[in-house]
C-alpha cells in the first residue's frame, strides 16, 4: 500500500502527543505516508465539510453533519471525565442570568457549543472566535461570558475569571458517560482497507506515545506556542487516556448519546450512516 494521505490535526500538545509516533515513522504505517497540516480545530471542522482532508481530527459536532463522507476511527479521540467545556464570566452568574446576553463560543461546529446548546436551548446569542482569543474577549468586557476549551482550562483562575458551568460535570451527570470532545475521521471513499490501516497505524502510535512518554517533547514544544511545560503535561494528562488508544464499549456509547441527542434538538440532520466503516 504505497500512497501518501492528508492527516489534519490540532497544534494543541493532546495531538501533537498522539500523532507524533505516526507523522515521524515510528510505528508500521503499512506503506502509507502522512502529510501533517495542524490547525485549530474549528479549521479542521470547516475542512472536514467541505472534504479537503483525508483524515482529519474533528470536534464531535462536526462529525454530526459529516457522517455520509467520513467514518470514525476507533483511536485518537479526545474523550473521558472531568475535562469538558467551562462556560466563564468576569463576575459571578447564573446561566440563567445569561440569556439574551452574548457568549465566546471557540466555533461554530466545535463540541462546546453543542453541549451548551443541549444545556440550554435559551443561549443563543453567541459570537465565534478563536478558542485563545475568548478569556481576553471576556476580561474586556466585548462579551458577556466565553465558552473556554483547551489548555483555557488551567488558565482562567489566573485571570480572575469565574467558572458558572462545567459542561463535563453536566454532561456526566446526565449520562453517566464519559464526554466525547473530538475525534479522528477518515475519508469513507478511502476504502475499508486503508481505513483500517490508518486506524492500526494510529492506534500504535497512540500506545507508542503512552509508553514513550518524553520523545515528542521537542515536537510538542514546536507547537504549543508559549504553553509551559507544566501546563502541557497537564493538557495531555487530561485529554490523552484509555479511550484515546480505543474507544471502547462505553467511548462509542457516549459518542451514539451525543449524536442522538443533537439529532432531537435538531441540532445536526439525522442520518442512517454507520459511525464505523
Amino acid at each position: 500500500m504505497d500512497q501518501t494521505l492528508t492527516l489534519g490535526f490540532s497544534p494543541c500538545p493532546n495531538d501533537t502527543f498522539m500523532f507524533h509516533p505516526l507523522v515521524h515513522g515510528l510505528v508500521e504505517t503499512d506503506g502509507i505516508k502522512y502529510q501533517e497540516r495542524l490547525e485549530d480545530v474549528e479549521t479542521l471542522n470547516q475542512w472536514a465539510l467541505k472534504e479537503q482532508l483525508d483524515v482529519s481530527k474533528v470536534s464531535y459536532h462536526a462529525f454530526g453533519h459529516i457522517r455520509d463522507n467520513y467514518a470514525l476511527l476507533r483511536s485518537g479521540s479526545a474523550l473521558g471525565r472531568g475535562c469538558g467545556p467551562l462556560l466563564v464570566a468576569s463576575e459571578k452568574l447564573s446561566t440563567a442570568d445569561l440569556r439574551g446576553k452574548t457568549i465566546a463560543v471557540p466555533g461554530r461546529y466545535t463540541t462546546a457549543k453543542l453541549l451548551l446548546r443541549l444545556f440550554d436551548p435559551a443561549l443563543d446569542s453567541f459570537i465565534v472566535m478563536p478558542f485563545n482569543e475568548i478569556m481576553d474577549a471576556v476580561l474586556s468586557g466585548n462579551v458577556d461570558a466565553g465558552l473556554i476549551i483547551h489548555e483555557s482550562r488551567f488558565t482562567y483562575q489566573g485571570f480572575g475569571l469565574h467558572k458558572l458551568l462545567d459542561l463535563g460535570e453536566w454532561w456526566e451527570g446526565e449520562t453517566g458517560l464519559p464526554i466525547p470532545l473530538g475525534g479522528i475521521v477518515a475519508r469513507r471513499s478511502l476504502g475499508a482497507e486503508t481505513i483500517a490501516a490508518v486506524e492500526r497505524a494510529l492506534k500504535a502510535g497512540v500506545e507508542y506515545a503512552r509508553t514513550h512518554p518524553n520523545e515528542a517533547a521537542r515536537y510538542i514544544g514546536e507547537h504549543a506556542q508559549e504553553m509551559s511545560p507544566e501546563v502541557c503535561a497537564a493538557h495531555i494528562g487530561l485529554y490523552v487516556n484509555d479511550y484515546s488508544a480505543d474507544l471502547g464499549t462505553e467511548g462509542i456509547e457516549a459518542i451514539t448519546c451525543l449524536l442522538q441527542r443533537a439529532e432531537q434538538a435538531g441540532i445536526i440532520p439525522a442520518s442512517n450512516m454507520p459511525i464505523f466503516i
